[in-house]
């Protein structure tokens, strides 16, 4: 679907793993360009050598190592990118409408442990998962919450939850039911 409204036109997959040279492959099949802007100054940690040789052999995507983006500027949707290329200072803005973040899928949840309950990659367990991950026990009278974590009344939402399907709309989504949760949570206070 993504590949259809960026098709002809100058796009950008920011990230340097797997997950982001696949996308970076795969869009510039239909994108006039695609801008891959890696914030180190490699590929190699971060990635398979066969996916590495795939984009420097591909004529449609262009290599920014040690770049990130630094502004995004529009009216009703994406006009103008600026980003800087960390090893030169040079700044540079470009009229790009899309942009691909895969910047990681690793929660950084390391400073919640011991305090909510994390699965064993470190997202947040929440609801009914867990009963299956905890060995806490519910305290309260109520099952958790649909959000809740394992600490009563703090819910999570978003890619740092086990089970979120990694998309910004699910976030979004999960973000709004989030605010109705907490608002049935502090009635029963």
């Amino acid at each position: 679907m993504e590949s259809q409204l960026c098709e002809a036109e100058e796009i950008i997959v920011v990230g340097g793993g797997n997950s982001a040279g696949q996308a970076a492959v795969f869009l510039s099949q239909t994108a006039q360009k695609v801008h891959m802007l890696v914030r180190s100054g490699a590929l190699s940690d971060t990635m398979s050598r066969y996916l590495i040789r795939r984009i420097e052999e591909n004529p449609g995507i262009e290599l920014h190592y040690k770049t990130e983006i630094v502004s995004l500027e529009g009216g009703a949707h994406l006009e103008r990118v600026t980003w800087q290329d960390k090893t030169t200072g040079e700044i540079s803005t470009h009229e790009i409408r899309h942009v691909f973040v895969m910047a990681g899928a690793s929660p950084r949840t390391d400073w919640l442990r011991g305090c909510l309950a994390l699965d064993d990659k470190g997202f947040i367990v929440t609801g009914r998962d867990l009963d299956a991950v905890t060995a806490t026990p519910w305290t309260q009278s109520r099952p958790p919450q649909m959000l809740e974590t394992s600490l009563p009344g703090v819910f999570a939402v978003g890619d740092v939850r086990a089970g979120n399907v990694k998309r910004v709309a699910s976030a979004v989504g999960e973000g709004a039911i989030a605010i109705h949760l907490v608002h049935r949570a502090l009635a029963e206070l």
